[in-house]
């Protein structure tokens, strides 16, 4: 089974893809480790869409029951009709922004206080999460998001990103077992 988990920047998506792998034995698999390279600070350098997309694949079809979080509207036409399922997560735009910043804080420590370039970058990553819900702003948006929903060929649940992690772990282990006893009864 092929699952999608994803949403805005810091809706949740990696932490239920990781309790999704922890608790159905699924592979987790995340975008952002397959769009960026490795570099120090992290997120400073993306690779190729090209060499990206082959990586996921080889890993996506190495695995029979995986789960990618992330967004990827921008990563190719096929991986539309690829997922059994995806799961869009939304938040408040309050409590999305203040995880957000905590992370920052979590992820750069006494760099934001002292290092003007983590600043800056911490600054301009934050000003673009905030356009998530702007209906007029081009890049990662709601509205980009609820269009490509239109466009995939499989089931869609939406979740509140703001319930417990239990409860939204219970509602997708609830659809994977539907989606498993409807491929059984379809053999």
């Amino acid at each position: 089974m092929k699952i999608l988990i994803f949403g805005a920047s810091g809706s949740g998506t990696t932490t239920l893809g990781k309790e999704i792998e922890k608790i159905a034995g699924f592979t987790h698999l995340d975008v952002d480790d397959y769009y960026w390279k490795k570099t120090d600070p992290p997120f400073q350098e993306k690779i190729a869409l090209p060499k990206r997309n082959d990586k996921l694949k080889t890993d996506f079809e190495r695995h029979k029951n995986v789960i990618i979080s992330g967004s990827m509207v921008s990563w190719g036409k096929e991986w539309q009709t690829l997922f059994n399922l995806v799961v869009f997560v939304q938040i408040n735009p309050k409590t999305r922004m203040e995880r957000l910043q905590k992370r920052e804080v979590e992820r750069y420590g006494m760099k934001l206080l002292t290092d003007k370039k983590t600043q800056e970058d911490s600054r301009a990553f934050l000003e673009w999460a905030k356009q998530y819900e702007n209906p007029n702003f081009n890049g990662r948006s709601l509205k980009i998001h609820n269009n490509w929903i239109e466009l995939l060929d499989c089931k869609v649940i939406r979740i509140d990103g703001g319930e417990e992690l239990q409860k939204k772990t219970d509602k997708i282990l609830a659809e994977i077992q539907a989606i498993s006893v409807r491929q059984n009864k379809e053999q």
